[in-house]
């Protein structure tokens, strides 16, 4: 087992962790644990580095939330909680230690929250979000009530996170720093295995390992299931079966356990054909579009039918999936210019959503404002980024969000910007954020789709270019 604190976290039970005091407590992930503790009367606190909406969140459910690092920030607080992206020099870190509170990281506490629950852990390369958030809809929709984790805001529920009644709890579980080798789930889902996070596992062969290590990480009586559309997957389904796991899998591939037919994207939404063991289980209809999105829905109707849910009722539940919010999710419209907001930022997952939207801007101009996420990365897959951006009319790209690094020579936007196959008037770098949302209002014309594309702080993005819009005499629509 990896354990990050020196303590196994599936030892603690939540109410030993007393009064919680979160290192980053606006991060998504640290967020829905904040939120989950809340819920179940914790004493809880913590601090960001800048003020974000979620702070105001969790101050509204009782958190006391600093904004900026101090020791002084710790109070009272009997547990610290840190992600990966705290390291030593932290005052608040530090301080924790001299004082010798019980750390752990923010998977171990998430691990500890699942104590007594029967747990259903969702991870892959790209889909895990989509994936975990419509396996919470579905049990949702069966009356489960599942606890859920997930690394976006579900759009029904307005939240990432929700302390539940019934006996399931749903997590995405990332694999980019191995903490999902902490979690021991009855059901591991995995949507995919692609080279990714090279920083931490060096190769594409050690991520398949880590993969194998998790699939072992499934509880007696538990299964595995996985994409057999996705080579990376199918060979971690072979090798958990090599080694006695059960595994299901899903997609359009003839093998698959839940076999898609007839998968079907248009502006409006997908629909395929679900064929489980054999049997023709009816129609899939989902009220959003991408062939991805169609894909992730399939895995969440194999693992409610395989932990008792009647399919029926599995497909009812998608068809009131309302998305998760950062995975194109629509921010507004200005004078019939559709502005959108999308989390991608692997290749994969770029050039899947891009597809899409394609779709949706039927023949009207798609134009991308593109952020990318690390130097290191960047550099890494720059020419699977550029060929999906190449997909869009027109491109804008930012320069790179590389918190703690340092830009080494020919890295950054300008570099991938080189990289794109476009003419070059239909492709601009703009280093200057403030400078973005009046070159989307020049290129822009009525009609066209804009996407912002990356991880954060991307996301606020769309707002500005929502206002930077409307001196041309366009109204919010």
């Amino acid at each position: 087992m990896s354990v990050l604190s020196g303590v196994d976290p599936t030892t603690i039970s939540p109410d030993e962790l007393r009064a919680v005091h979160f290192i980053g407590i606006g991060g998504v992930g640290m967020s829905g644990i904040a939120r989950i503790l809340l819920a179940r009367g914790a004493k809880v606190s913590g601090s960001d580095a800048r003020e974000w909406p979620a702070l105001d969140a969790l101050r509204a459910l009782g958190a006391t939330v600093h904004v900026g690092h101090s020791a002084d920030n710790l109070g009272g607080a009997d547990t610290v909680v840190y992600s990966s992206a705290i390291k030593p020099g932290n005052p608040e870190l530090d301080a924790a230690k001299e004082r010798g509170l019980r750390l752990l990281h923010r998977s171990e506490a998430l691990v500890a929250l699942m104590t007594g629950r029967r747990v259903i852990a969702i991870s892959g390369t790209n889909g895990k979000t989509t994936t975990t958030s419509m396996i919470t809809t579905v049990l949702q929709h069966a009356g489960k009530d599942p606890s859920f984790a997930i690394g976006g805001d579900l759009s029904e529920a307005g939240s990432n996170a929700h302390h539940g009644t019934g006996e399931f709890f749903v997590a995405e579980a990332d694999e980019s720093d191995r903490s999902f080798l902490l979690y021991a789930p009855e059901v591991a889902v995995v949507t995919n295995v692609e080279a990714d996070h090279l920083d931490t596992y060096g190769t594409l062969e050690a991520i398949e390992e880590a993969f194998v290590d998790f699939a072992k990480r499934i509880v007696p009586g538990g299964f595995l299931v996985a994409c057999a559309d996705d080579p990376g997957a199918r060979r971690l389904a072979d090798s958990a079966r090599s080694i006695g796991v059960t595994v299901y899998t899903y997609g359009e591939a003839a093998d698959a356990d839940l076999r898609m037919l007839d998968l079907t994207s248009t502006a409006s939404g997908a629909y395929y054909r679900a064929i489980l063991d054999g049997d023709d289980t009816g129609l899939v209809r989902l009220p959003v579009p991408g062939r991805h999105i169609a894909l992730n829905s399939a895995a969440a109707v194999l693992v409610a039918a395989r932990l008792g849910v009647s399919v029926d009722n599995a497909i009812a539940g998608l068809e009131s999936y309302g998305g998760v919010r950062r995975r194109f999710e629509l921010k507004g419209t200005v004078g019939g210019i559709r502005i959108y907001d999308d989390y991608a930022y692997h290749p994969t997952s770029m050039s899947a959503q891009l597809r899409t939207v394609r779709d949706v801007a039927g023949s009207n101009q798609l134009i991308v404002v593109f952020q990318p996420y690390r130097f290191s990365r960047t550099a890494a897959f720059q020419d699977g980024i550029a060929a999906a951006l190449a997909l869009a009319d027109e491109v804008i790209v930012m320069e790179v969000y590389g918190p703690g690094e340092q830009r080494g020579p020919g890295e950054g936007g300008i570099a991938l910007h080189a990289a794109i196959n476009l003419p070059e008037h239909r492709k601009v770098f703009v280093p200057s954020w403030s400078d973005v949302p009046a070159e989307v209002a020049r290129r822009a014309r009525p009609g066209d789709v804009v996407v912002t594309m990356g991880a954060p702080p991307i996301a606020m993005m769309a707002d500005e270019i929502l206002l930077a819009l409307q001196p041309a005499g366009r109204e919010l629509g």
